[in-house]
């Protein structure tokens, strides 16, 4: 048995059935050449018949430490499979908007909390003879990104590979430190909770840092100037308080795609990201008459080498961005998010390590803190909406021979913070996933297939041909 982490606890405390506080991962294969009629049923059978299982599939919360402060997780070793393990059918024809539904009803849906933290949908049906896995996890267990690799660390590069058992009995090798903490600081929430720890840890480097900050905020507040302030967000419908219905849609592009955009405009993969990004929303907003007179601002995981820092490999922080939604020009638009985001990695690179800590601490304590007091939704925000864009593996992946065609995450969304937009590279395509309160954005899936058109619009602009069409983008529909 071990005692929660305060910060882990957090994240029961704020749980509610407007705001569950799950991360989950959707999986998209292809059966196997040559399965057998009874492939999925059997999958089923054997996830269902698993007996033995390894952290964090077998943690529980003790009943009685619900209602402390600092609530007891243990390992338990008998769980309910069936009702862990769901079976689902999609209804003809089967396609990714009958997926988007599913997904988006399943997400809504609280995790009992008297049960181990998790629960594995096997979903049939998608056309073209492929199924799905849909994972979700609590929040007090891992963060969205952490949630994907243990799923990616499930499957295996073989596609001969056969005899694999379910997530659940598979010990993971325990990967890097370095690559843990990465992983942790990708995802929005599990950054904000390393960089609470850290800095904690730290006290001493706010030493100096209040003088930096004032910087950082005295150059953004000056117009010229391209750096983005926190708190200098617009009001808009995306940070509003949001009810317990969810939307979710996805997106895949060849990423090749979007690095000859790259090279065409100098500009990084990110900025490519955040310009589609924004004029999707743009687009979107407009045709609500909800778009904000000043550009929406974007929160971005980033990864920096801090100023006179010896250490191998980089400080992992969060930069605020414009999203140029003031801009009709999507070239224009694309020219100010890289000064933007250049300007804020510059501005990160000038400080030292704990620095680098004690902002992330004044950026994002009050984040934290507005969801632990349930102010989210009611004050001004940081910034209006989280993108972030997660490395993954390059090389194909196979689970019992069945083929990973997409993996996508499906993050949570909370009151002030109603849309989330997470992009995962994965085998030479970036999968886009879009997380919505229903209700705040009753037609999210317009704003997912948005993007793409954005994109072919770039492709146009700056590469003088015809967009590339089907086949190196799936245009996707959401529920």
């Amino acid at each position: 048995m071990r005692r929660m982490t305060p910060l882990d606890a957090a994240w029961l405390t704020v749980d509610s059935r407007d705001t569950p506080m799950h991360v989950a991962t959707l999986v998209i294969l292809s059966k196997p050449k040559n399965a057998a009629p009874s492939y999925l049923q059997d999958l089923v059978d054997e996830f269902q018949g698993a007996r033995s299982f390894v952290p964090p599939w077998n943690l529980r919360i003790r009943q009685s430490a619900l209602k402390n402060v600092l609530p007891v997780v243990e390992e338990i070793h008998d769980i309910d499979m069936e009702y862990h393990v769901r079976h689902s059918a999609l209804p003809k024809p089967g396609g990714e908007r009958e997926l988007g539904v599913l997904v988006s009803r399943l997400h809504a849906h609280q995790l009992d909390l008297s049960r181990p933290l998790w629960e594995c949908h096997i979903i049939e049906g998608l056309e073209n003879d492929r199924f799905a896995l849909y994972t979700k996890m609590h929040h007090a267990l891992v963060d969205g990104v952490a949630g994907v690799r243990i799923m990616q660390r499930s499957f295996s590069e073989s596609s001969r590979e056969r005899n694999m058992g379910p997530p659940w009995t598979r010990r993971a090798a325990t990967e890097p430190k370095r690559e843990r903490q990465a992983d942790a600081a990708l995802s929005p929430t599990g950054w904000a909770t390393a960089a609470l720890t850290s800095t904690r840890s730290k006290a001493r480097s706010a030493a100096g840092l209040g003088k930096t900050v004032a910087h950082m905020i005295s150059a953004a507040g000056n117009r010229e100037n391209a750096l983005t302030s926190p708190y200098d967000s617009p009001k808009s419908v995306l940070n509003k308080r949001i009810s317990p219905p969810r939307r979710f849609g996805t997106q895949q592009y060849e990423l090749e795609r979007l690095k000859k955009i790259c090279q065409a405009a100098n500009v990084t993969l990110n900025d490519v990201v955040l310009c589609i990004c924004g004029a999707a929303l743009r687009r979107f907003l407009l045709e609500s008459n909800a778009l904000p007179d000043k550009p929406l601002t974007a929160g971005i995981p980033v990864s920096v080498r801090p100023a006179g820092d010896m250490q191998v490999g980089t400080a992992i922080s969060f930069i605020l961005s414009t999203l140029g939604t003031d801009i009709a020009d999507p070239l224009l638009r694309l020219q100010a998010i890289h000064a933007s985001t250049s300007k804020a990695k510059n501005e990160l690179q000038a400080l030292t390590r704990k620095q680098i800590d004690g902002y992330t601490l004044m950026l994002m304590g009050p984040f934290i803190g507005s969801l632990v007091t349930g102010l989210g939704g009611r004050t001004r925000p940081v910034f209006n909406i989280t993108i972030s864009n997660v490395p993954g593996p390059q090389k194909p992946l196979y689970f019992n021979g069945a083929r990973v065609d997409g993996v996508y995450p499906v993050s949570l969304v909370t009151h002030g913070q109603a849309l989330n937009i997470t992009c995962l590279s994965y085998a030479g395509k970036l999968n886009f996933g879009f997380t919505a309160a229903r209700d705040t954005l009753p037609h999210m899936q317009r704003l997912s297939v948005y993007t793409g058109e954005a994109l072919d619009e770039l492709e146009t602009l700056l590469l003088a041909k015809a967009p590339t069409k089907t086949g190196t983008s799936r245009r996707q529909k959401a529920g």
